[in-house]
């Protein structure tokens, strides 16, 4: 039988191996999602600062 210890310490590790796996299937996508978050984000700071100029 295992103590509460071993058991979030197992979860933690089994969490870890599958963030770890989804991001080594998704390795070529994330940095296509960082371009498309980023030019989101200037979209955003030009359209707010854009009426200020005029």
């Amino acid at each position: 039988m295992r103590t509460n210890g071993q058991q979030a310490s197992d979860d933690v590790s089994n969490m870890a191996k599958e963030i770890k796996s989804a991001i080594e299937r998704s390795a070529d996508t994330l940095i296509v999602d960082a371009l498309g978050a980023v030019a989101l984000v200037v979209l955003l700071y030009v359209s707010l600062t854009l009426p200020s100029l005029f």
